[in-house]
């Protein structure tokens, strides 16, 4: 039982609740097709209103293991340069939950024929709950652990840039520039909790045709905050028939895993991912990671034909 206790303080300690200097932020496998999440200035790219949700349960058989969900939707307005969004996200690791409602903007600037650049804005809230008094802890009197954090909300604003062409782009991040701290009230005052860490991001992806059949898609994302190692997530896809999707992933210092998709129509996509744990002690306990995404493309019949499929 001691032994399941480190670890879970281990895993607590390591994706950000009870710690003032780690990655917090969730991790997504299918980070290319979440891009909204990672890069307000991905609103409005797809010029169609795009909604998007996803799954994820990370390190199945693992008391008290990340579960994360999240909607995004998002489409161009009033004309081409204007992209708009929104972004539900959950988060629940152990006895912590963290809800956020975001709203993105970005302005889309066409430097040419073939490019265009977006700057993009996003701004809402995080809903944060913890039942920090279930935990079986070593000292019964710790002070942080005696009582729960009850719906603490606090702000969030975030920025971002997108470079795009039709088969490559990239973006660099902050979507969250606040770091906010969250505390609990008992008999000796307020504890700090935990504190919000900001996070840095850049993505890129590339899309090269192998043959008539046969593509390759290359993609990054790249994750940086402070008091914590650089972290790359390194994908490489293969497209077969404009359909099927066979992808591997790495993630450095964390897992490596495999993709698979379909394209069902030229409007709807379907994903799932396996990634395995290798870096830390905690991959000796768990079963590895699942997510699952789907997509669908609402293409405005009132706007030009939208040339299909989109790779990004």
């Amino acid at each position: 039982m001691k032994t399941l206790i480190k670890i879970t303080f281990a895993l607590l300690i390591s994706l950000g609740s009870l710690t003032t200097n780690a990655q917090q932020t969730p991790m997504y496998t299918h980070y290319m097709y979440n891009t909204l999440v990672v890069n307000p200035a991905y609103a409005g790219s797809r010029d169609a209103l795009t909604v998007t949700a996803l799954h994820r349960s990370q390190w199945v058989d693992f008391q008290g293991a990340p579960r994360t969900q999240t909607i995004t939707m998002h489409a161009p307005i009033i004309n081409e340069h204007i992209g708009v969004g929104l972004s539900l996200m959950n988060d629940k690791i152990g006895p912590s939950s963290n809800t956020s409602v975001n709203a993105h903007f970005a302005y889309r600037m066409k430097l040419n024929q073939n490019s265009k650049l977006a700057l993009g804005l996003t701004g809402g809230a995080d809903i944060n709950r913890a039942t920090l008094n279930t935990l079986n802890i070593d000292q019964p009197n710790d002070p942080v652990f005696e009582n729960n954090l009850e719906n603490q909300i606090t702000p969030n604003i975030g920025f971002g840039a997108y470079y795009s062409r039709e088969r490559f782009y990239a973006g660099v991040s902050v979507p969250n520039l606040m770091q906010n701290s969250y505390s609990e009230t008992n008999d000796n005052g307020n504890t700090l909790v935990a504190e919000q860490q900001r996070h840095y991001f850049f993505i890129a992806g590339a899309m090269f045709d192998i043959s008539h059949n046969i593509g390759f898609k290359p993609t990054t994302l790249i994750k940086l905050t402070a008091a914590a190692p650089l972290q790359a997530d390194i994908t490489a896809t293969f497209i077969l028939i404009k359909k099927l999707h066979l992808g591997a992933m790495y993630r450095t210092g964390d897992a490596y895993g495999a993709l698979i998709g379909l394209a069902l129509t030229n409007q709807f996509y379907l994903g799932y991912s396996f990634d395995k744990s290798y870096g830390l002690e905690t991959f000796l306990y768990n079963e590895g990671s699942h997510e699952i995404v789907l997509r669908y493309d609402f293409i405005f019949a009132s706007k030009k034909q939208i040339h299909s499929p989109r790779h990004f």
